[in-house]
């Protein structure tokens, strides 16, 4: 399985915090490609620059590349699938990373449960 890992997700794994459940983290280990989305970042730098988040973006993008994660940038047609998307959930950043899920395809990892309306493609865990 090919797993897109939303923002909370691969910062729990970083961290190995006790958050990411025992179910996320057997779903993490068998992945055949493990991808992390230019979406997490931008939403994780936005966040420590307002002082939510303290973390070290250069340390967590050798984390990242380390664990083996491939980067997966924004494109316009991950851009017009958002366009698409029915407004059930209000966090532009989860939207954005269903888009772009559903356009690779990828399965996307997340424990928001408001975001499994979207797609067999999410998967709550």
């Amino acid at each position: 399985m090919k797993l897109l890992l939303d923002t909370h997700i691969f910062l729990w794994m970083l961290r190995d915090a006790r958050e990411l459940s025992a179910q996320a983290r057997r779903l993490i280990v068998a992945a055949d490609e493990l991808h992390v989305s230019s979406v997490s970042l931008w939403e994780a730098a936005i966040k420590a620059a307002a002082g939510k988040l303290t973390i070290d973006m250069p340390r967590m993008e050798a984390q990242l590349l380390a664990t083996g994660c491939r980067p997966l940038p924004m494109t316009w047609a991950h851009a017009l699938a958002y366009r698409d998307l029915p407004p059930l959930h209000r966090d532009p950043f989860d939207r954005m990373l269903v888009a772009q899920a559903m356009s690779e395809p990828l399965h996307l990892l997340t424990h928001d449960a408001a975001l499994a309306a979207y797609s067999h493609l999410v998967t709550v865990a």
